[in-house]
């Protein structure tokens, strides 16, 4: 099938499928005239794909893992991937410790300018000498 086909099999767009034939996460035969085609078999691997990227990786993780799905019976393969994707996930949660520790920090901030409005607004209006 063509990249317009895929594209509509999958619900992903021709430049997203552009993109991971690019970072070799996706491959395509080319006909003489250079369009790219694609077997039945890359409409589950554009699904897979998606899948890793929406688990927060990233194509570079993505290609160290992919090769566990073409090889599943290479227990070296098997075992990269899974310390991979657990390595990522670590990483995640490193990165959500981070998010909410700049949370708590914001709204000590919050809290203290609410705090100083409050105090601008109960404070008596200064008397105009003439």
């Amino acid at each position: 099938m063509r990249i317009g086909e895929l594209s509509k099999r999958t619900g992903v767009s021709q430049r997203s499928l552009r993109y991971y034939e690019e970072q070799g996460l996706l491959t395509s035969s080319r006909s003489d005239a250079g369009q790219r085609h694609y077997s039945d078999a890359e409409v589950q691997r554009v699904s897979l794909i998606r899948q890793l990227f929406d688990a927060g990786l990233s194509s570079r993780v993505i290609a160290t893992v992919l090769p566990c799905v073409e090889t599943p019976g290479d227990q070296g393969v098997v075992e990269l991937a899974f310390e991979t994707m657990v390595r990522e996930r670590d990483r995640i949660d490193a990165d959500i410790a981070h998010l909410i520790e700049t949370r708590a920090a914001l709204d000590v901030l919050i809290r203290a300018n609410s705090q100083h409005q409050a105090e601008l607004s109960a404070a008596p209006e200064p008397v105009a000498s003439t």
